[in-house]
């Protein structure tokens, strides 16, 4: 798969460090994946806690690539300001797509499977996958 046809991938926090953070350490882990469009959403537009449907629509648009994008989120608002705008229907690129993935894992395991030239689907079902990952 061609970069311009790769999975993008947004990743919204609560906080724009925590958001950057895991983005450079997804990418980080799947070898620089520097083919694997992944944006950032964290935090308000004035750089405070909470989030910003500014600025998950302006990183869903800086990612997409024309596969979909896969979004993956924190904490409650974040679900609920997600759902908002694919409710509205045009706020986020075609193929944009709610992923229900632990933030961490399925972050990391979304853009390993994206830098792969997996389709949406296989993105999603990666991360989500990640919900079974067990440390005991």
């Amino acid at each position: 798969m061609s970069e311009e046809k790769r999975v993008g991938i947004v990743l919204v926090s609560h906080s724009a460090q925590v958001a950057a953070a895991v983005a450079e350490l997804a990418k980080g882990l799947a070898g620089g994946a520097p083919e694997v469009p992944v944006a950032p959403a964290g935090g308000t537009d004035g750089g405070g806690l909470g989030t910003s449907a500014e600025l998950i629509c302006a990183a869903a648009a800086s990612v997409d690539r024309g596969a979909g994008v896969a979004v993956l989120t924190d904490l409650g608002s974040a679900v609920l300001t997600v759902k908002a705008l694919l409710a509205e229907g045009d706020e986020l690129p075609d193929g944009a797509r709610l992923v229900d993935a632990p933030f961490l894992e399925g972050a990391v395991a979304a853009v390993v499977t994206a830098a792969t030239g997996a389709d949406l689907d296989a993105v999603e079902a990666a991360a989500a996958e990640a919900y079974g990952y067990r440390k005991v």
